[in-house]
């Protein structure tokens, strides 16, 4: 894809997100998804293959269902009200908005179009896809967190901790195992929404973060498979030791910066009486830990048998990178600013 196009396609989504974080009007907030919608398709299909077109494909058909399903009841509560503003609390038709904004968002169970779609694409689409396409459904969340049903949050919440533990157990690709685990880090950021959105726009903004180095790491280190990213040692033996640290805090193991979403979120809904809720997450997160302590054996644990004779053919250029240092080390060293955060 040329440079102008490319431009054109990242400014449409800048400007989409722009549009729907500064609009008070449920019209707008549609048009800017939209427009962030159609900004990622040719990207998605910019290298002209069938797998990416099929993944464009299904992509385009689960937005624009979602997107039908949020304008209907806007039009609805609208009728009634006689409201378009955000502000005001969309009445009856809550649940329906909700649900459309978290399938735009890939939560379970209505998540199946985000590991087939995001194994189709390039890294950094799926980067674009994993991060900046999560900010605007997040953020009309965020903005009718008040008025969310409670249960309706829950249920999907700890089902896509689940179903994001329990969907990755069995993947080698790579991408697909980042699919579930956003699914699953998006089950326990929505989770908090209805009691605290302060800790859930702090969770989504560390998620973003670790999401970014994995994706940088793994563009840096021409890795999608399992298999490709076991004979990484001998291309970059830094950066797959950053890799395997990323990892373990997506799992959120201390003391990496993945603990802290993790320990806040826990502690927030003790306080709210939510025990039993707060021990099915985290049963559920175990499956999830299993997959990417398995992703890490493999990266750092073993070597592959012809590790000699491809130190030549495989080493890259180790030119610094240094946005990828930086989320590095934000990915792995945030948890000391814990004792600093008060969200009361």
């Amino acid at each position: 894809m040329n440079p102008p196009a490319m431009i054109i396609f990242l400014t449409s989504l800048a400007a989409g997100t722009t549009i729907i974080v500064s609009s008070n009007h449920w019209l707008l907030a549609w048009i800017g998804l939209e427009v962030n919608t159609l900004a990622l398709l040719p990207l998605m299909t910019k290298t002209p293959h069938p797998r990416a077109i099929e993944a464009a494909t299904k992509y385009f058909l689960t937005q624009a269902t979602a997107s039908a399903l949020m304008l209907f009841s806007c039009l609805i509560n609208a009728s009634q009200t006689g409201e378009w503003n955000i502000s005001i609390p969309p009445g009856l038709f809550t649940n329906l908005l909700s649900i459309a904004l978290m399938m735009k968002l890939g939560l379970a169970p209505m998540h199946f179009w985000l590991p087939e779609v995001l194994q189709g694409i390039s890294l950094s689409t799926g980067l674009i896809l994993s991060t900046w396409q999560k900010i605007p459904p997040m953020i009309l969340l965020f903005q009718i967190s008040n008025s969310i049903n409670l249960d309706l949050v829950v249920i999907l919440s700890l089902t896509s901790i689940l179903i994001g533990g329990w969907g990755g157990i069995g993947q080698t690709q790579l991408r697909k195992i980042m699919a579930f685990s956003s699914i699953g880090h998006l089950g326990w950021i929505i989770l908090i929404l209805k009691f605290n959105p302060q800790l859930s726009l702090f969770s989504f903004s560390l998620y973003v973060i670790m999401t970014t180095a994995m994706f940088l790491s793994l563009i840096t280190l021409s890795s999608t498979k399992m298999s490709q990213v076991s004979t990484s040692w001998t291309k970059n033996p830094t950066l797959t030791t950053t890799t395997m640290l990323i990892l373990l805090s997506l799992a959120g193991l201390p003391p990496l910066t993945g603990f802290l979403p993790k320990l806040l979120i826990a502690l927030e809904l003790v306080k709210q009486n939510m025990i039993i809720f707060t021990a099915l997450a985290m049963l559920a997160s175990l499956l999830a830990l299993f997959f990417y302590l398995r992703l890490t054996y493999i990266i750092i644990l073993t070597l592959p048998p012809n590790t000699h004779s491809s130190l030549a053919t495989w080493r890259t250029s180790t030119k610094p990178y240094l946005a990828s240092s930086i989320i590095n080390i934000m990915a792995l060293t945030l948890l000391p600013m814990a004792p600093t955060i008060n969200f009361s």
